[in-house]
């Protein structure tokens, strides 16, 4: 057949990862040479997940690592899990860049062989046990309040960023400068959460004495962030990916607030978070899975609390790779990828875990919401508003076909290059991979 790709030609952007730009300058009177717009340099992938996480990025990272030379994270901590398989081996990564895999990376993150190629920013700042156990705290309060908490990994992340607010927190620099000083902040800090959470046993001394044993360790990994990555943008040819970690739908700013995470996991936090300017962002692909899933509790007009429902659960395999829960499953929605979108400026998506709607003899996609009757033209910010919306579905035929077993477009059957090209055409934005299984040789490339 002649797919929606062949017919209306695919004008789409250059395979590389990275591109770098010529100097700009002219020539006055006297023929001094002057630089009339600064140098660019490298310009870095990203890969961001669309939804609310679970899409698959961890894949992507690897696939595209393969030929990178730097794979950084950017944002959050190890509250986030990717699997990847290679060779039939899974790897499951909560705070290291998946990349890793890839022997000729180096990973920069914002600790036998991989230690020699970790870069750790200067400025990130520490996890302590006491955070962890705050956490886990603060969900009980919540709970025993309020009826309900917000579902997080219980890993100390949320308070970690709230001290980094209130200016209290402590980071790798101060680590590694005067461990005195540090001390006396860190019995600061733990004395601050003492106060405030009574029945939190703090083990200062031994957290304390923990932490020095440490600083030998990491101490040749940790690099000044900003200059880092200055002279990776700015020397040599290099090709650079961010990982991104978490989803759009759990952006502190942007997502289904207060559901989500402690930080900025769309574009916008690659420069917050890797100290870089935006004119070096150059790809950004966005990780979108065939369906759509949750973990936790809050709003998801798309799920199927039926047997669709655990359908996808089952054959999916949705546990979390961090907590161990079942994900909520339901249809694609792509009201929230156009949202998603919107925000991080997709130039190419990756669609995964397609196989896994093999089986189903129809196909529902979610393209509008109703409020009170009628459509809303945006993503609702209130939570009690979204959810109520009802979902307007479009409903397409399966294919009812094994796909597992297809390498590229033209060996998957019609309705399911139908489906892709459904997608696309609702967004605007080209496909450039398609996951149909779990190994990296299963992800079939487009362009």
């Amino acid at each position: 057949m002649q797919s929606c790709r062949q017919s209306r030609g695919d004008t789409v952007m250059s395979d590389s990862v990275n591109a770098q730009s010529q100097d700009a300058g002219s020539h006055g009177e006297d023929g001094t040479s002057r630089v009339t717009s600064p140098r660019v340099g490298n310009k870095v992938t990203v890969v961001l997940g669309a939804q609310w996480g679970d899409e698959g990025k961890g894949k992507v990272v690897d696939l595209l690592a393969q030929d990178a030379d730097m794979v950084c994270r950017c944002q959050g901590g190890n509250n986030a899990g990717h699997t990847v398989v290679v060779d039939s081996v899974e790897y499951d990564f909560h705070l290291l860049p998946s990349g890793i895999i890839n022997p000729k990376v180096t990973a920069f993150i914002g600790l036998e062989g991989w230690e020699s190629r970790l870069i750790i920013s200067d400025r990130a700042h520490i996890v302590f046990d006491f955070h962890q156990a705050v956490d886990g705290v603060q969900e009980q309060e919540r709970q025993q309040q309020a009826g309900k908490n917000l579902g997080t990994t219980k890993k100390g992340i949320g308070p970690v960023y709230s001290a980094k607010a209130a200016r209290s927190g402590l980071r790798i620099c101060d680590l590694l400068a005067d461990f005195q000083e540090f001390s006396e902040r860190f019995k600061h800090l733990a004395s601050q959460y003492k106060s405030m959470y009574p029945s939190l046993e703090i083990d200062v001394d031994g957290e304390l004495e923990k932490l020095k044993t440490y600083i030998d360790r990491i101490k040749p990994m940790v690099r000044d962030g900003v200059f880092f990555m200055y002279e990776a943008l700015h020397g040599p040819p290099k090709k650079i990916l961010v990982e991104g970690a978490n989803a759009a739908l759990l952006d502190i700013d942007f997502g289904t607030y207060p559901f989500v995470t402690s930080s900025n996991c769309t574009v916008g936090g690659v420069c917050t978070g890797l100290g870089m300017p935006p004119q070096n962002v150059g790809e950004v692909y966005g990780v979108v899975k065939a369906y759509t899933t949750r973990v936790g509790i809050g709003a998801f007009p798309a799920e199927q609390n039926n047997e669709i429902g655990e359908l996808l659960q089952s054959r999916g395999k949705e546990v979390g790779v961090t907590t161990g829960r079942k994900r909520r499953c339901g249809w694609l929605d792509l009201v929230l990828i156009k949202y998603a979108h919107m925000i991080n400026g997709f130039t190419a998506i990756a669609l995964t875990k397609l196989d896994i709607l093999d089986v189903l003899p129809e196909i529902k996609v979610g393209v509008a919401y109703k409020v009170d009757g009628e459509i809303i033209p945006h993503f609702p910010a209130n939570q009690e508003v979204l959810q109520k919306v009802e979902v307007q579905y479009e409903t397409l035929p399966g294919w009812k076909t094994d796909t597992s077993a297809a390498r590229t477009f033209d060996e998957l059957p019609e309705n399911a290059q139908k489906y892709v090209c459904y997608i696309e055409d609702h967004l605007g934005v080209p496909v450039k991979w398609i996951g149909v299984g779990k190994s990296r040789e299963s992800m079939i490339q487009l362009f």
